[in-house]
């Protein structure tokens, strides 16, 4: 007989089978519900990162009819995904048998997962299955609501094992006073979760094949069943707007508290929204009202000044924006750079110690170390068809108020007056200067006033 530490100690192969193919009306929207962005990566993705950490071996999942958008994204979260299409909606228990041939293959364990379910954690995936390696037939996760009404009812005995889980709208007045509520997320033994779900029936009011009814077939052959609980704000189920919101409160509390712990500094924490993928090292500071988009990494000793906007940039060490900075996807700052109120920089280098301190669009450009660019500089980048780049040399002084024309190279140590337009190259330690001549007609504006007047007065 296997015992339970021999059955622990066996590597176990896991199928997790995530639900998609809900139409998601409740949010009126034209992009599909699973679509929608928490903390800047869509719930499908959410998910699939989790059991992808969970230790899942393989993933399934099964989307609506037509919804190539659903299928594109999970292929581009996980790119080994099944897409398998539930072409009738009649039940989650129909759902997850669309990945029949899926589950004939003989996992150890199945997980079944929603998709519009982002904020469960790869933690309490794998404490499920822990419930399996146990030798449970089926781990439910359950959860405890405020208000329980419209959830089905976790029904345990003396030693809290699962006996059923029983609807809402079935259940007795005892069974109502019960607070453990069902949140849909189970694991199922592989071996045998293929023949408990097509045994499943719908003799119900809705007609439908409802995946809870699996602890039903299990119990009936004797298989033990687990109840795993989790904190309710961790099996939200996003089904509206109002939902979507709170969900990516709960993942924001979670981000602030990570930087936090990780080393960096929020003076405000409430007001910095981060997104999935961002990287803060130690000692960064970040002052109120910073939005980091996907793809931000920020060097250690970095200080955020407030009100600034970042997405898709690199920042090295000792690096200060803001306030009112911007940087745009491909703006990679190197060590002690400083980026000043109200500069954008989009796809640029900008080398060691570097400053563009005010006023300053800076985009498709090569800035070398310890240059200084003036305020009001524009890198004219874009001729309405084709992306130009510029460089800018190291040491290089570009006055207030230029426009650097570009394909356009400004030499090492070279100066550009302020107000001009540079259209050609400039050589090394060179001074360009490229503005109309200035004139002074001594006494014109006092002619011009007193000729004005006249005019005026004779109207």
């Amino acid at each position: 007989m296997t015992t339970q530490t021999e059955r622990r100690a066996a590597p176990r192969r896991c199928l997790a089978i995530v639900l998609a193919a809900g139409e998601g009306k409740r949010m009126r929207s034209a992009l599909p519900k699973v679509l929608h962005k928490v903390a800047g990566r869509s719930m499908l993705a959410h998910v699939l990162d989790s059991v992808a950490r969970a230790g899942a071996d393989a993933v399934a999942v099964v989307v609506g009819p037509g919804r190539d958008d659903v299928a594109a994204e999970a292929r581009a979260a996980a790119p080994e995904a099944r897409i398998l299409v539930q072409a009738e909606r009649l039940g989650t228990a129909h759902a997850v048998l669309a990945a029949r041939d899926a589950l004939a293959e003989g996992f150890d364990d199945v997980l079944v997962l929603f998709a519009d379910t982002p904020l469960t954690r790869p933690e309490t995936f794998a404490h499920l299955r822990e419930k399996l390696s146990d030798g449970a037939g089926i781990a439910v996760l359950g959860f405890e609501p405020e208000d329980p009404t419209g959830y089905g009812r976790l029904l345990t005995d003396n030693d809290g094992a699962l006996l059923a889980i029983r609807e809402h709208k079935d259940a007795s007045p005892a069974e109502l006073a019960v607070g453990a509520c069902n949140a849909g997320l189970m694991a199922l033994d592989g071996k045998r979760a293929l023949d408990w779900l097509a045994r499943i029936g719908n003799s119900n009011a809705q007609k439908e094949y409802y995946l809870p009814d699996a602890v039903v077939m299990a119990r009936g052959e004797g298989a033990a069943c687990a109840l795993v609980m989790a904190p309710a704000q961790e099996v939200l189920g996003v089904n509206d707007r109002a939902q979507l919101a709170v969900a990516e409160a709960e993942i924001q509390r979670r981000l602030r508290l990570a930087a936090m712990l990780g080393g960096a500094t929020l003076v405000a924490p409430e007001t910095v929204f981060f997104s999935f993928d961002t990287v803060l090292g130690s000692d960064v500071v970040v002052e109120p009202h910073v939005v980091f988009g996907p793809g931000v990494t920020v060097g250690d000793g970095s200080v955020i000044h407030s009100f600034s906007h970042l997405e898709g940039a690199t920042l090295a060490k000792n690096v200060a924006i803001g306030p009112y900075a911007r940087l745009r996807p491909g703006a990679n700052l190197a060590d002690k750079v400083r980026i000043g109120n109200f500069v954008e920089i989009k796809k640029a280098d900008i080398g060691e110690g570097a400053k563009v301190n005010h006023l300053t669009y800076i985009g498709d450009a090569s800035i070398g170390p310890r240059a200084n660019i003036g305020a009001g500089v524009i890198t004219c980048n874009y001729d309405g068809f084709l992306k130009y780049r510029t460089r800018i040399g190291a040491d290089a002084f570009i006055g207030s108020n230029s426009a650097l024309v570009a394909p356009v190279e400004i030499g090492d140590g070279a100066f550009v007056g302020s107000g001009s337009v540079v259209t050609e190259n400039v050589e090394a330690d060179a001074l360009a200067v490229a503005r109309g001549r200035q004139a002074v007609l001594p006494g014109w504006a006092a002619a011009f006033r007193k000729k004005m007047a006249a005019l005026k007065a004779a109207k």
